[in-house]
Order: C-alpha cells, then structure tokens, then sequence
C-alpha cells in the first residue's frame, strides 16, 4: 500500500464492514439533508380541531364515502358531548382497556358514554341531511334507531360506519339499491 508522501495513491484501509459502514453514513446524511431542505426544522404538529364545529362534508359518491363521513361527524358529535378531542375519543374506544380507562379518569359510567355516542351518531345525521348526503326519508327513521342504539352497536358505528348503511342496504333486501337511490 502506497502513502501520500510515497507520490502514490492513497488508499483508505476499509474492509467490506468498514464499506458498509461509510455507506451507511452517507445514505444517513443524505437523508437528514434532503429532511432539512423539505422543511423538517420547522415542522410544527397541526392544531386538534375543535370536535363542537362542524366539518364540511363533500358530495359522497358511494355508500364508503357517506359512511367515512358519517362516522368522522358522529365522532365528532360525541367529543363534543364528552368535552374531549376527537383523537382522545377514538383512542378510547379502541378497545375495552382503554374504554374504561378513559371513563374513569372523565368520572363517567357508560350510560353516560352511551349517551354522548348516541348524541354524536344523531349529530351525525343531522349533518349529513344538512350537507344533502342522506335523504330525510332515510334520516328519521335511522335518527330514531341511533337514539335507542345500544352501547357496543353504537361504539362499532363509530369506528366504522359502513356497517350500518350496509345493514340498511340488507334490510331493503331486493329494494337494497333504493337506498343509493335515496342518495342525493
């Protein structure tokens, strides 16, 4: 091997670990620049929305997109009735650990739970009536339902809604596509 004052090459002694190794470290510094020219220094997290405002709703073009909506505003109604945010609800009722945790540290049993989810998925319909999403002659009947819904059934229409337009849907049977009919 031939040094810089020997007028030859100079070499570094790296091995195929030490390869790997500067590899690694250019990638890495690559990467943190190309995060830095992005805006990564200044990044700030988004503002928690507040759950009691309503969310504009698009035109929902099939029975996914007015259940997604429907679910997001029934969320929102029923953080609103707790007095939380709509992530902190959500997180609660992933499962029944953090449900009860949740209730304990609000004070609140789940009549009171029930209560404020019903609110929200009542919210909910009112809200997509208002945007022209849903029919008055779907509404009132399912307005009616949700008021009397219980706790579990009310909790799975909230993480995801498609359940009960498509429980809807079933309902109807052979009529089940008068209700993307009943869709403005």
């Amino acid at each position: 091997m031939s040094g810089a004052a020997g007028g030859g090459r100079w070499r570094l002694p790296l091995g195929p670990g030490g390869l790997l190794v500067a590899a690694a470290t250019l990638a890495s510094l690559l990467l943190i620049g190309a995060y830095l020219a992005a805006g990564g220094a200044s990044y700030t997290p988004q503002e928690i929305r507040d759950p009691c405002e309503p969310r504009p709703w698009s035109d929902p073009r099939s029975l996914a997109e007015l259940a997604n909506q429907f679910s997001s505003s029934a969320l929102d109604g029923a953080a609103c009735e707790l007095g939380v945010s709509r992530e902190r609800l959500a997180r609660a009722l992933a499962d029944e650990r953090a449900r009860e945790r949740f209730a304990r540290r609000l004070g609140i049993d789940d009549a009171r739970l029930a209560e404020a989810i019903r609110a929200g998925l009542v919210r909910a319909v009112d809200d997509a009536e208002e945007a022209g999403a849903l029919s008055p002659l779907v509404g009132v009947p399912l307005r009616s339902t949700l008021e009397r819904i219980p706790l579990e059934q009310a909790i799975e229409l909230l993480r995801d809604g498609r359940t009960l337009f498509e429980d809807v849907r079933d309902f109807l049977g052979p009529a089940g596509g008068l209700l993307e009919r009943l869709l403005p």
